[in-house]
């Protein structure tokens, strides 16, 4: 009887715990220098109190994944990241984190403060995000690190990072109470695939990512939103308009993937948005998400 009673009561706690486990939307940040927010500086990102609502972990910088990252280590609230230690001199594809000291943002900002006020369900954010990295290598789901090297390209680390930085933080939002799902990835990349030898394969190398990613973070219904900074070059970059075509491609052939065009966002330079477009493009892919699950409720 008292076994009996001991289980009954066991049950019951688990069963408790389990009801009282918090739903929480968890999106993705990923891509390359224009996630990262490379030219968004931190005092020109405006202040709002909802920031202190959303959960926000981050890992960013230069590749390949390193110890020379601006890592959050943890969950935090959003807020802009601080410079992490970046390789002094710049060599290589060592951009030094950020343009700015103090760091900066990325489209994190506009788009989760837009989120955040379209639903009640709390949300929770994982930026994942390496300058000058290209889908053919970097991202690339089935490079492995023992692969001969080539020269600038990180075999595949920057893809592997994104997928323990999301299981790292699905395991601990469980482990704080919550019941966490994977909801979308915002991403802000192809500048980098935008060459003679890599253009043509975007938009297969875009999808096998995509759906491998949904594979491995076993959430089928990842929403996949794609962008990147469609005047990158100033104009003088020939392969640009093919790698815009290519997501809009990806876009209409994936129900689960939408192109999302930042065409008019401001920028600081030939290759990056400045801050207030950085803002600007965060809210675009939030518009989006909301006109998809707006088309999906009907």
């Amino acid at each position: 009887m008292r076994t009996f009673i001991a289980v009954t009561a066991w049950l019951t706690t688990t069963v408790a715990a389990s009801a009282a486990d918090q739903p929480i939307d968890v999106f993705l940040v990923a891509g390359q220098s224009n996630a990262v927010g490379a030219d968004a500086p931190p005092s020109q990102m405006p202040n709002d109190a909802i920031d202190d609502s959303i959960l926000f972990r981050w890992r960013c910088g230069d590749p390949p994944p390193d110890e020379h990252d601006s890592i959050s280590n943890g969950w935090q609230k959003l807020r802009a990241q601080p410079l992490g230690d970046p390789i002094t001199p710049r060599r290589d594809r060592q951009y030094g984190n950020f343009a700015q000291p103090d760091g900066g943002f990325g489209p994190e900002i506009g788009f989760a403060r837009a989120i955040a006020l379209q639903q009640s369900t709390p949300i929770a954010v994982v930026k994942v995000a390496f300058s000058g990295t290209h889908i053919a290598g970097d991202w690339n789901p089935n490079a492995k690190a023992t692969d001969a090297a080539t020269e600038h390209d990180s075999r595949g680390a920057c893809y592997r990072e994104l997928v323990q930085q999301s299981r790292r933080a699905i395991a601990d939002l469980k482990d704080q109470h919550y019941d966490p799902t994977l909801v979308a990835m915002v991403w802000v990349q192809g500048e980098s695939d935008a060459t003679a030898q890599r253009v043509d394969d975007y938009q297969h190398n875009l999808g096998r990512m995509i759906q491998t990613l949904r594979s491995d973070l076993k959430a089928p219904e990842l929403i996949a939103l794609l962008g990147v900074n469609t005047r990158f070059g100033g104009g003088k970059n020939q392969y640009m308009p093919a790698i815009i075509a290519a997501q809009q491609a990806y876009g209409q052939s994936d129900p689960l993937a939408c192109y999302v065009d930042t065409a008019g966002a401001t920028i600081a330079n030939h290759a990056h948005y400045d801050a207030a477009g950085t803002i600007d493009v965060g809210q675009r892919f939030a518009k989006a998400l909301k006109a998809m699950r707006s088309v999906a409720a009907e």
